[in-house]
């Protein structure tokens, strides 16, 4: 096998060469040992500085390797795609950290009986308790903030992609730029001022009406993305046909992207069913079961989760009811995302043969 001199790389080349596919894994393995090693000697107690010196030494090991065996254009291209998988478990890490907790501190208390019963007259230094009425609550609150922004969110984005055009157009969609980044706690405060101004007591349904304001942006960025994407040719064909735009937008446009806009609806879903800070300001909290949600105070699951946290003092009844209720809305969320999964592929265009 020839040698071949590479002016760019400066030193000589065999042609045909390459890393066998274990070398990045026995980089991998020599980067994680020695960056225990360093931790070791350098006293370092932190696993999260381990796994930083480790990624620095398997990309710049793999730049050495790659760079000797294949030259060094092939080893940026090893440094890039080294860099990539960095990412990937820099961003998955916390998160698999995060579900592993939530399900261990979790279980210890979630079961049909948690599942099926309310705190009632149980202590939050007291063991038992359960949170069905927070369950009631949240899907309340968030069925009627989704039957009130969703609807508004789907029009505005026809709007602004079927009809939108001068002023306006760049009006609303600036305020719907604007909506987007806004906290939560400043929805929460518009909603309570208005109860302020009409002597309204805490309820269910000023929380949903919060929540609504949260999701109506988000549903318009998505659904109009989602109508974007759909061919002009679609609308021009039944045009051509002398069918009406508005029919046209029914009958076409929206059928198309119904995968796409029904999932950005239940993304926001998601969103919404965990926020806590409007919940708070307008819902109060109510550890007894209230069905009614447009008269009394009510729970929800962030704010279970905050209450009963804020009992426990880090231990105690309180902060196990509090890890079970944040594993039943991770699972809440887990569903809702899975849902819309199901519902894009299905209603995704058919393709031809």
């Amino acid at each position: 096998m020839s040698t071949a001199l590479n002016p760019r790389d400066g030193a000589g080349v065999r042609r045909g060469a390459g890393l066998p596919k274990w070398s990045l894994w026995a980089v991998a393995a020599g980067s994680i040992a020695l960056a225990v090693g360093i931790g070791l000697a350098a006293g370092l107690t932190s696993h999260v500085q381990w796994g930083l010196i480790a990624a620095l030494l398997f990309v710049l090991g793999t730049y050495g390797v790659a760079a000797r065996a294949e030259g060094r254009r092939q080893a940026k291209d090893r440094v890039a795609t080294a860099l990539v998988w960095v990412a990937f478990l820099l961003a998955v890490v916390p998160l698999v950290s995060l579900v592993w907790t939530t399900v261990s501190r979790g279980v210890k208390v979630l079961d049909g009986y948690f599942l099926s019963h309310s705190m009632g007259l149980v202590a939050d230094s007291e063991p038992g308790g359960g949170i069905y009425h927070a369950i009631l609550g949240s899907l309340e609150q968030v069925g009627l903030a989704t039957a009130i922004g969703a609807p508004i969110g789907v029009l505005t984005a026809i709007y602004l992609v079927e009809y939108g055009r001068g002023r306006l157009a760049l009006a609303v969609t600036f305020f719907v730029d604007v909506m987007t980044g806004i906290p939560s706690i400043v929805a929460g405060l518009f909603i309570l001022s208005l109860m302020l101004i009409l002597d309204l007591q805490p309820f269910g349904f000023a929380g949903s009406l919060a929540l609504a304001i949260l999701m109506m942006p988000v549903v318009v960025r998505s659904t109009e993305e989602m109508l974007k994407l759909v061919p002009n040719e679609l609308r021009e064909a039944s045009l051509a046909l002398g069918i009406p735009k508005w029919r046209t937008i029914l009958k076409v446009v929206l059928p198309t992207s119904l995968g796409g806009i029904t999932t950005g609806v239940m993304l926001a879903v998601a969103r919404i069913a965990g926020e806590t800070a409007p919940v708070l300001l307008l819902v109060f909290g109510n550890p007894f079961i209230n069905a009614n949600p447009f008269e009394g105070a009510q729970a929800s699951l962030p704010l279970y989760i905050y209450q009963q946290y804020a009992q426990s003092a880090g231990a105690g009844a309180a902060y196990d009811r509090a890890w079970a209720a944040s594993l039943t809305l991770i699972a809440f969320v887990m569903i809702l995302n899975l849902v819309a999964r199901g519902i894009a592929r299905w209603k995704a265009p058919k393709t031809g043969r």
